[in-house]
């Protein structure tokens, strides 16, 4: 299977500036939370961009299948939320109050 003279370049693209943007976010932030979110919707795009070239969807089925992946990235989020809610306040009562 040949894949477009695009997608190396768009991949590199992508790789470059996720690595520019999370040294900058960690730099500033001094956490490590949004570099791995950044590190996640970077290879979301290019997951994408690899999808929508291997596959040669049409304008209808990239938006299709865009919404689609949004939708089920908000269920798993909000499940995942969810789930470990208790958890986390249980965390929180275990904390030794600052004084």
């Amino acid at each position: 299977m040949v894949y477009s003279a695009w997608l190396g370049p768009f991949g590199w693209g992508i790789f470059f500036i996720g690595v520019v943007l999370a040294i900058i976010l960690f730099a500033i932030k001094k956490k490590f939370y949004p570099v791995m979110y950044l590190i996640s919707i970077a290879t979301y795009i290019f997951t994408v961009g690899f999808i929508i070239d291997a596959f040669d969807f049409g304008k209808n089925l990239i938006l299709t299948t865009l919404a689609i992946s949004s939708i089920g990235f908000i269920l798993i989020g909000l499940y995942i939320a969810h789930k470990f809610e208790r958890l986390k306040d249980n965390f929180s009562e275990a904390i030794p109050a600052r004084r």
